[in-house]
């Protein structure tokens, strides 16, 4: 018994000292983008016309203090109750608050109170005099994602959509940051964030440097791990948005050896009915265009491009997310699952582009991300 507590007071010990090196980088040493000496926490896909339209009204300190490794900014959320995990400055909970509308909600929870000032500062403001709304849509709440159900507000199923910009691998106990995000989602929501991760896992001199934790690189994931993870708490496939290559600079390089780094946009869904693997029960799915900016195609994940009007094969789990979250207005689904021929086949599916690659690197060569059946999840792994 009193080894165990023993072990338990370290373990404390050594998260509160993560915390506080994180909140010292965020809060204290750097100022700005500038500061920064990766491209890991520093978004390099070019956003879309809408969320670049919304991102031109932003106060500039908003901008300036923020830190992300992408842009998981999904459109089609109009009315929803949003959570931003790790928010910091604010940035992605503005645009948010731009496109969810005057009846939607934002709530932003970071656990650094000088980041939290700044997200503050102009929110009502900007909602009022930028986006016209009789009063702000977002609040800004201080606490730790690993440890959401202690924060008010943030029950069970309280949630429709869930982002997250470059923060996970900040966090000292990632599963339990999965498990809370899959108890604050209502059934048929969505995790859709972006993260830094790994091709293998990051040996404990590296996670020790405080330079390397706090530039996302010490705690990123081994993606295999985080695929395992996701199986435990409930989000049965994965699907992969995009992967991106992370530039280091020769002094990091001479840090952390051969481990290759990728930013990765995750769609994670709730669902009762998600399968672990890809299964055939003979569906069809047709997109009907009506999607803001997607009228004449849709991207699910990057292995799923639907063209408007075009019926297309999909697995029982593509069928589930199109029929049963946010998209099912869009979305025209044929057949259900009371008959199953098998696995699906992702090589054949019209509405899955490319061919089957559980063996196959990603496509930036970094060899962190594997992919397999037509979902970036299935038999052989989103990771």
């Amino acid at each position: 018994m009193g080894e165990r507590k023993r072990e338990e007071r370290d373990t404390m010990s050594g998260e509160e000292a993560v915390h506080d090196a994180v909140q010292e980088y965020y809060g204290r040493t750097l100022h700005n983008t500038g500061d920064l000496k990766t491209s890991a926490c520093c978004a390099v896909e070019p956003p879309s016309d809408t969320v670049m339209q919304a991102l031109s009204c932003i106060p500039n300190p908003v901008l300036e203090k923020f830190y992300g490794c992408g842009n998981p900014l999904p459109e089609d959320v109009e009315g929803l109750t949003v959570l931003d995990l790790g928010c910091g400055s604010g940035r992605d909970c503005y645009v948010m608050a731009h496109l969810v509308g005057e009846g939607g909600s934002v709530i932003g929870v970071d656990m650094t109170e000088e980041q939290l000032a700044v997200a503050r500062q102009y929110a009502d403001e900007y909602c009022t005099q930028s986006l016209g709304y009789a009063r702000s849509n977002m609040q800004f709440l201080q606490g730790y994602i690993e440890d959401l159900s202690s924060i008010e507000g943030l029950g069970q199923g309280s949630v429709d959509l869930v982002i997250s910009n470059c923060v996970v691998n900040l966090a000292t106990d990632k599963l339990s940051v999965l498990r809370g995000v899959h108890n604050v989602l209502r059934n048929g929501g969505e995790f859709y964030f972006s993260d830094v991760f790994a091709d293998r896992r990051i040996p404990d001199e590296i996670r020790r440097n405080n330079t390397l934790y706090g530039e996302c690189l010490g705690g990123a994931l081994y993606t295999n791990d985080f695929h395992a993870m996701c199986m435990k708490v409930g989000f049965l496939d994965p699907r992969i948005v995009s992967v991106t290559p992370i530039e280091l600079s020769e002094e990091i390089e001479e840090l952390v050896g051969n481990i290759r780094f990728v930013s990765i946009t995750f769609r994670l869904f709730k669902l009762d009915d998600m399968e672990p693997d890809c299964e055939d029960y003979g569906q069809v799915a047709k997109y009907l265009g009506t999607l803001p900016g997607s009228k004449f195609g849709y991207e699910l994940d990057r292995t799923h491009h639907f063209e408007t009007g075009r019926p297309a094969l999909v697995c029982g789990n593509t069928a589930s997310i199109l029929q049963n979250t946010r998209l099912a207005p869009h979305f025209l689904v044929i057949g259900n699952r009371d008959t199953h021929f098998g696995e699906f086949d992702c090589s054949g599916s019209s509405g899955s582009k490319g061919s089957n690659a559980s063996a196959s690197r990603n496509s930036n060569g970094s060899g962190a991300v594997a992919e397999g059946g037509c979902c970036s999840g299935g038999g052989g792994g989103c990771c």
